[in-house]
């Protein structure tokens, strides 16, 4: 079916709206997955009203579930109920490609100015990540906790995750919020479905499905059997994008066993990439690009740190797009319905484990660092002022202090 000009004008539009919208949060986002969720939350949620609450817990429930960055698949997600297959890559260009170039750039040659980047600047940006992350925690619960079963929920899996730090266990907490939720909630409240303006056909799925799977298992081969680095560096970053569960650091083992031994990139060049990767805004996944930049093989550079950073992400993308439609039919069943209820108030639960660790252990160590995100906190929720200019607010505050 062919699109009219009009129609296809008004698509590009689209996209490049959303390019922009998410193109702010890529430069503005500091803090990390769980952080970037709250952004999410207050610029689609709380303001643009793109969707509801409702359904994004479900949202975040189904890419907590799925392997690779689960902020990135949100985004994705978002973008896709816009503007279609251009605007989840519009959104994803917009929020990943600021903190991928400035990777490049950085393994390209410009560490030795590095230090412009004030520590007091980047001690506020992790401030402010505190006060979004808890406001997204304080929002959520409100919605999703109103009574004593969901409070208990939601304070279990927090429990559980703090004390048993796991990905594994991540995964079981939701598995069996769900299960409490089906005895708990068998009559819920039924909600009107909210499906995705645009989404992908169950035909279509299967096709993204396959092609995540073809090259999961044909990379391999194609490294081994073509000369050269490219489709090895394919490989490695692909396979780790779709192999680990919490994504952010969780593959960086993976990407250190993948680059360093095979002296692909040193050893002190990774552990310095790593380090500027956590003064960036943007998905961690990202770093991906400063070691195709850095290699000591062709392709690097440019090529190199553009071909590693789509690789690490396209699984994320085939896999969205391949289970999103599963997940729409079954978002529709009343009994699912009941299961997402207890999930739902998990996921909470695991937004306030990370509200402890690692977002406050890691940034609250003083009065003055408390008394900074109480007034962040208040700005957002209760002055209700927008996220990018809190955050700017907090950097120009932490070269004060």
């Amino acid at each position: 079916m062919s699109l009219s000009a009009d129609a296809a004008l008004e698509q590009r539009e689209s996209a490049w709206r959303i390019f922009l919208i998410f193109l702010r949060l890529g430069l503005t986002s500091f803090g990390g997955p769980v952080a970037h969720l709250g952004y999410f939350r207050a610029e689609f949620v709380a303001r643009r009203r793109w969707l509801s609450e409702r359904s994004y817990a479900d949202l975040v429930a189904f890419c907590q579930f799925l392997p690779g960055p689960a902020s990135s698949q949100a985004g994705m997600v978002l973008g896709l109920g816009r503007g279609g297959y251009g605007g989840a890559i519009a959104a994803w260009a917009g929020f990943t490609l600021p903190s991928a170039i400035a990777m490049i750039l950085l393994a390209e040659g410009l560490s030795s100015h590095a230090d412009l980047f004030s520590s007091g600047a980047l001690h506020g940006l992790k401030i402010v990540a505190v006060a979004v992350v808890a406001q997204a925690v304080w929002g959520m619960a409100r919605s999703f906790c109103g009574d004593a079963q969901r409070v208990t929920i939601m304070a279990l899996a927090a429990c559980i995750v703090l004390l048993i730090p796991s990905v594994l266990v991540q995964m079981g907490v939701m598995a069996f919020a769900g299960l409490a939720g089906l005895f708990l909630f068998s009559s819920p409240k039924v909600h009107e479905h909210e499906p995705l303006p645009f989404s992908p056909s169950h035909r279509a799925g299967i096709a993204w499905l396959t092609l995540f799977f073809a090259l999961l298992v044909g990379l391999p081969i194609l490294a081994k059997t073509m000369p050269g680095h490219l489709f090895a560096e394919m490989d490695a970053f692909y396979r780790a994008g779709s192999l680990v569960f919490g994504g952010g650091h969780v593959v960086l083992p993976l990407l250190q066993a993948a680059v360093v031994p095979s002296g692909w990139v040193s050893n002190e060049a990774f552990l310095a990439g790593y380090g500027a990767a956590q003064a960036l805004p943007g998905p961690l996944f990202t770093f991906a690009a400063f070691l195709g930049g850095a290699m000591n093989i062709a392709p690097s550079g440019w090529i190199g740190g553009m071909v590693c950073l789509l690789a690490i992400f396209a699984p994320s993308f085939f896999l969205v797009m391949g289970a999103l439609p599963v997940w729409e039919s079954v978002r529709r069943n009343a009994r699912t319905q009941s299961a997402l209820a207890g999930i739902n108030a998990a996921v909470v639960g695991l937004l306030l484990a990370a509200l402890y660790r690692p977002v406050w252990t890691s940034t609250i160590h003083q009065p003055q660092d408390f008394v900074l995100a109480l007034v962040f906190l208040v700005a957002l929720i209760f002055w209700k002022l927008p996220p990018w200019l809190v955050v700017v607010a907090s950097g120009v505050a932490g070269l004060w202090l």
